[in-house]
């Protein structure tokens, strides 16, 4: 006869054989965060922080997103999609600013700096070109922690954010020259790239980083021929070597550069400079020079841009003319594709804001993470970028002083 305890041991190992629902892994966690996504209000600006795949992850690990109605629209991620994936809506913005942690595409406006409280944490994209002294000056009042993604590097030094963004950026400048080089855009009628018997377009690309070779991958799939220049050898030999062909390049000397783009049907504005204005490369002169129809896109507008000729424009009104040359200035070209562009975005903030709940939240990982204290600009209402505060004669610590000192 068998006992009721071997009764109950058989009946346990039948259950444990059952097929089982899948558990998602939970790892401990050091601090349970708040993170809050609001509705971006910037001109043009689509992009979303989280999308609802990554809000889930973040959910599942015991944290709280709370979203503002909408704030997915221009990205076409509904609301209800968030909802789903564990999301707290809101339709009030002052719920969102409530929150530990403010997660923002574009930098905050100052009706958004008036809803946060003292001592949040503010994670957003720092325009250094046109940061108003007083939006500093109302975060430091209110003793905010910022961290600018744009300059969060990871362990090998790569600036992960601007990297898939400058993919992006890279990919859509290709795109845009060749809807402006057709007819029904104004251009000079041309296909871009080639066909058999008939000579390929002429690109000249300004600048060698990650613009600049997503730009030349895209154009030689497309059979264009490619130009490249740039000021740094290093960076010339490094993009010939990842885009595994050979392609002509050149360091930037004026009448070399006037020559290609003589002939050339489309030039690429793709240089970054790593603090202040961007460099102006083209003169007027060269622009002037060019064919008729032929199509400037200029990426490096956003801090200037390369063309003397260049002026910024929008995705309401895109492109001007001047010497008979079409000009495209848009400053965010990622918002033109902002679904991929947001998913992009997701992917780098994801993991970072689980590494802070892990730590314990946003001091522990700046003191212990390097890279990530690289895009901290603001600690506790203290500047700590050296650029900001000499562009606008603020007085700034340096942050790995400053945490020796606690």
């Amino acid at each position: 006869m068998i006992s009721s305890k071997d009764a109950l041991q058989a009946l346990a190992r039948q259950v444990a054989m059952q097929p089982q629902e899948e558990m998602l892994e939970v790892g401990k966690r050091g601090k349970r965060l708040q993170i809050g996504i609001p509705k971006e209000t910037s001109y043009q600006e689509n992009r979303v922080a989280l999308v609802p795949d990554a809000v889930a992850v973040i959910v599942s690990h015991g944290h709280e997103v709370v979203v503002e109605t909408n704030a997915g629209k221009n990205a076409y991620f509904e609301d209800r999609l968030y909802s789903e994936a564990g999301a707290q809506i809101a339709y009030d913005r002052k719920d969102v600013f409530k929150c530990d942690l403010v997660l923002k595409v574009a930098p905050p406006s100052h009706d958004e700096i008036a809803l946060m409280g003292h001592k949040q944490t503010l994670f957003s994209a720092l325009q250094i070109s046109v940061q108003p002294r007083d939006t500093l000056r109302k975060l430091m009042d209110k003793k905010v922690s910022a961290i600018a993604w744009d300059y969060i590097q990871d362990e090998e030094g790569i600036y992960p954010v601007v990297r898939a963004m400058g993919e992006i950026a890279g990919n859509a400048a290709v795109v845009i020259a060749a809807e402006y080089l057709s007819k029904g855009s104004g251009g000079q009628g041309l296909m871009f790239g080639g066909i058999s018997g008939v000579a390929p377009t002429e690109v000249v690309i300004i600048g060698a980083g990650t613009v600049a070779e997503y730009a030349t991958r895209a154009a030689l799939g497309l059979g264009a021929t490619v130009k490249v220049f740039d000021f740094s050898i290093y960076r010339l030999r490094r993009l010939q070597n990842d885009v595994g062909q050979r392609v002509f390049t050149s360091v930037i000397q004026p009448e070399e550069l006037r020559r290609a783009l003589s002939s050339a049907d489309v030039a690429i504005g793709a240089l970054r400079s790593a603090e202040g204005r961007t460099p102006t490369i083209v003169t007027e002169a060269m622009v002037s020079g060019m064919k008729e129809g032929s199509v400037i896109v200029d990426i490096s507008i956003d801090k200037g841009g390369c063309f003397e000729t260049s002026e910024v424009t929008n995705h309401a009104n895109p492109i001007f003319r001047r010497h008979g040359v079409i000009h495209y200035c848009v400053p965010n070209v990622a918002s033109r594709v902002s679904r991929t562009a947001s998913v992009a975005l997701s992917n780098v903030f994801t993991p970072l804001i689980l590494n802070i709940g892990r730590e314990g939240g946003c001091a522990n990982l700046i003191k212990r993470n390097r890279g990530f204290r690289h895009g901290v600009y603001l600690y506790n209402g203290t500047l700590t970028n050296e650029s900001l505060g000499e562009a606008f004669s603020l007085p700034y610590k340096d942050i790995d002083l400053l945490f020796a000192a606690f």
